[in-house]
């Protein structure tokens, strides 16, 4: 598999050129990034363990760590070296998680997020704000000027690179987006946000970027392994769908495929000028209006938290509509996974996560609605906090792929 182009990097320097880099979204096959990866998975490790772990020759795990070592992306722990062990590849290693960063942007429909994630892909802090409306470019400025103010807070740390996840059509190659929910055409997302935090950025569809997280950021023994092919169904204010093959995100040239429109035979009304398309009918958005409409929440209830409150508290009017939006979202991973017949579905997205309630009824649907049986059928891991790992794992996309081309290019 070919490594990310790093040739816009060096042409210029960050004040006076975007360096929008394609993000890498798979597991890494070259000898530094698959030692890099079991070092942010499992270390302090040591280099033996390495070689086992990757089925890389010791002699070639040696060169590697000392590569890393020397651009600082790995430390040794002579303090963990066990008793009697002699020479410097007893030394356990691991990812060197104090001195770097990466930043991190969800740009939802409704909610920005920022992250700042380390090295190992762990949050270090995030931040959420309402996303902007009004001229798209003014937006954008907004978006990264709150990114900006936030990094500024970790004067401790360098910042490497910066990753977008975001909805709609996403050409990464450029950095632009159309995103017909916030009234974007041809957004400079890349160039806005490179130029702004002075940093390359790499910018990806939102659901492919959760696809992603999955492969980067979960060790391969709790995800259920990488290998064959894994289906990613997210919903929330939007709904969308991601696929990834023997560890490696499927990125469509045209951009991913859309769900939002698929029917479902419910009356709401789209924009699109149909009836009873998918996101018409399970966005949070129009949950709310339903709610609205049958008098379960006042005019002042404008938060989908509200509805779940309500119903927790006991109105059956509340349980309904959450019990058939969760409906639906099972007749249509239902419909999906009979499809693609994947190895392993996995759902993210607060509309699955942020109600467990609802998963019963979802399961319920799933089951009567598929033709297969109810296995390998996961939410995700990183629950409520999936749009934050999926804007973090395109940030560090890069880096797990070629740590030691993302270090010559950031210096050049």
């Amino acid at each position: 598999m070919s490594r990310p182009d790093f040739s816009r990097l060096s042409l210029a320097p960050a004040a006076t050129r975007a360096r929008i880099v394609v993000p890498d979204l798979r597991i890494a096959d070259g000898a530094a990034g698959s030692v890099f990866r079991v070092a942010a998975d499992r270390g302090p490790v040591s280099r033996d363990v390495i070689a086992k772990a990757t089925g890389l020759s010791i002699a070639t795990v040696n060169r590697q760590v000392s590569a890393l070592l020397a651009a600082g992306l790995l430390r040794e722990r002579a303090d963990l070296t066990e008793s009697g062990a002699v020479g410097r590849p007893r030394v356990p290693v691991e990812v060197e998680h104090d001195r770097f960063l990466t930043v991190g942007i969800h740009i939802g429909a409704v909610v920005t997020g920022i992250v700042a994630t380390d090295l190992r892909g762990r949050i270090i802090s995030a931040v959420e704000i309402p996303t902007p409306s009004g001229e798209q470019s003014l937006a954008l400025a907004s978006i990264t000027a709150s990114a900006k103010a936030f990094v500024s807070r970790w004067h401790r740390r360098t910042a490497l690179w910066a990753g977008v996840a975001i909805g709609g059509r996403v050409d990464s190659a450029t950095g632009l987006v159309d995103h017909p929910r916030l009234g974007w055409s041809q957004a400079r997302v890349g160039e806005a946000v490179s130029s702004g935090l002075h940093l390359p950025v790499s910018v990806a569809a939102h659901v492919e970027a959760m696809a992603a997280a999955e492969l980067l950021l979960t060790p391969n023994k709790a995800s259920g392994g990488t290998a064959g092919a894994h289906l990613y169904i997210y919903a929330r204010e939007t709904a969308g769908v991601a696929i990834t093959f023997d560890g490696k995100v499927h990125t469509p040239a045209t951009g991913p495929g859309s769900i939002s429109h698929l029917p479902t035979g419910s009356s709401a009304r789209c924009t699109c000028g149909a009836t009873g398309c998918l996101e018409a009918t399970i966005s949070d958005r129009a949950v709310l209006e339903r709610a609205h409409s049958d008098g379960v929440l006042t005019p002042g209830d404008r938060s989908i938290r509200a509805l779940y409150e309500v119903a927790r508290a006991g109105s059956e009017a509340a349980r309904v509509i959450l019990a058939d939006r969760a409906s639906t979202l099972g007749r249509t991973v239902a419909l999906l996974r009979d499809l693609f017949n994947p190895d392993r579905v996995v759902l993210g997205g607060q509309a699955f996560t942020e109600y467990p309630e609802g998963i019963t009824y979802v399961v319920r649907a799933l089951e009567r609605a598929s033709s297969f049986p109810r296995k390998n059928v996961h939410i995700t891991g990183f629950g409520n906090r999936v749009q934050a790992y999926a804007a973090g794992a395109v940030s560090l996309s890069s880096l797990y792929s070629d740590p030691l081309g993302v270090m010559r290019a950031v210096a050049a």
